[in-house]
């Protein structure tokens, strides 16, 4: 499946319906509103308004689905679902677009606002359901007819692992799940079902699996006497972008401090276990609101950047900036920038945490980190996607190796971009070692839990004022 392709149909498709609507609309208040009120035939010619219209109109309804999440999951649309979602989008829209754009014109009555309201969504909301609904029809069609899926991979080795998959694979109508091949908890190879699907490897080797396979679904049927290691399991996949099912006799275990929902398909019932941290619109606002903010920023503290450069030019020898490599969301590696703090050599005998009283630091530098300054640098990260303003501090790999020894469930702090700040570098700041970053971790944690666009402009502000009194740790 070339998700990227598909997508993109939907959105050709949305654009030209949004200009399908607008000119649809267009011309009827030209053939029908204005008439009445001038009494007479209007001429039907294309006005200022109307190429402002096609310019901007569309971009409007393409930031109005992408914001509501209509472009997510595009192969696992429900199309009683996509019915009402696109019916309040329309509505909201046009709400949205009435007083902004129409509430302007000349008409003979105030009536006629009501029915230019309801012309223009009866045109914007068939010119975008017919398109979505017939592509959403064929992608169900395809999924059922196992002519495209989803890549899967089963955890399991013996009668449980045997029965989900002789379940999905003898359904008549597909749920999309292809199965790539399993792996079991305790590295052995399963005979009775190795005669069905290829044994892919060792349960250390879970991340690389998903990876080099390109898995989408992982499945979960193992046995009671490996219900002990389910964390284990379910840590080691919140280090991907995966979702994640479970037979239901796992129930009880699962449920502990994790939200799950049913997922129920022709055969055998399971239970979801991954889930959105935020509603759709929510996240894909974030994603926006971050952009926006970063250019803001990085436009206005142009002045702030050049002075903190001189000043760290002055302060001691070597670059201005620092990169240093952090891992991101799903495990994904890339380049944290930061105005230089410490002497070019901090690092010579291997990676260590900076401490209250750190020699390794310039004069100059400590200004910096009690302001957080040194951190602007990575409104850039924000922009081209390695992180947004809000969320965990990135660790690098050395760290994360010894904090997963006794808090494995840092892993989940991987399920979201990293921030610029977080609730933990607000309620405690830098870490200095090992421990301090374990204690740090319970206050991501709990904002993980709490996400929300609220939250995230809580901290902001929070932020704010730490740099404005100079109070960081």
């Amino acid at each position: 499946m070339n998700k990227k392709i598909h997508t993109l149909k939907y959105i050709l498709f949305d654009v030209f319906a949004s200009l399908f609507a607008w000119s649809s609309f267009f011309i009827f208040r030209k053939m029908y509103i204005e008439p009445q009120k001038f009494g007479h035939k209007i001429p039907l010619t294309l006005e200022m308004k109307y190429f402002l219209g096609v310019i901007f109109v569309p971009l409007f309804w393409f930031i109005l689905h992408y914001v509501d999440g209509y472009y997510r999951n595009i192969y696992r649309k429900s199309r009683l679902q996509e019915l009402w979602q696109t019916f309040i989008i329309s509505l909201l829209g046009v709400i949205i677009l009435f007083f902004g754009l129409i509430l302007d014109d000349q008409v003979p009555n105030y009536k006629t606002y009501y029915l230019s309201i309801l012309v223009y969504f009866s045109f914007q909301f068939l010119f975008t359901y017919i398109p979505r609904v017939l592509l959403t029809t064929n992608t169900i069609k395809r999924l059922r007819g196992r002519k495209i899926g989803f890549r899967t991979l089963l955890i399991g080795s013996n009668g449980k692992a045997l029965r989900v998959y002789q379940d999905f694979e003898s359904q008549k109508k597909s749920t999309g799940n292809i199965f790539v091949g399993f792996i079991n908890i305790h590295n052995k190879k399963s005979d009775t079902l190795c005669q069905y699907l290829p044994h892919l490897g060792n349960f250390d080797d879970l991340t690389e699996i998903i990876i080099n396979f390109s898995i989408e679904e992982v499945i979960l049927a193992i046995e009671l006497s490996e219900h002990e290691e389910i964390w284990k399991i379910i840590n080691k996949l919140q280090y991907n972008n995966v979702i994640i099912k479970a037979l239901p006799s796992m129930y009880d275990i699962l449920t502990v401090g994790t939200s799950v929902k049913m997922s129920t398909p022709f055969s055998s019932p399971l239970v979801v276990i991954s889930r959105d941290l935020m509603p759709a619109w929510q996240e894909n606002m974030k994603r926006v609101i971050d952009v926006i903010f970063s250019i803001i920023a990085m436009i206005l503290l142009l002045p702030v950047y050049i002075a903190l450069a001189i000043g760290v030019k002055l302060s001691s020898r070597g670059p201005i900036f620092y990169a240093q490599e952090r891992i991101g969301r799903y495990g994904k590696t890339f380049l944290i920038y930061k105005f230089r703090s410490m002497l070019t050599d901090a690092e010579q005998n291997g990676p260590a945490l900076s401490s209250k009283n750190d020699q390794r630091i310039t004069p100059f530098g400590k200004f910096m980190r009690r302001s957080r300054l040194d951190e602007i640098p990575q409104f850039f990260n924000v922009l081209i996607g390695d992180m947004s303003i809000v969320g965990p501090r990135p660790e690098r790999q050395f760290f994360i190796n010894q904090i997963v020894k006794v808090a494995p469930h840092y892993y989940h702090l991987h399920k979201v971009r990293p921030g610029i700040t977080s609730w933990g570098q607000v309620k405690f700041g830098y870490a200095e070692n090992i421990d301090e970053m374990v204690e740090r971790l319970k206050y991501d944690l709990i904002y993980i839990e709490n996400m929300s666009l609220y939250v995230d402009f809580k901290i902001m502000i929070y932020t704010i004022k730490i740099i404005f009194q100079g109070l960081g740790k």
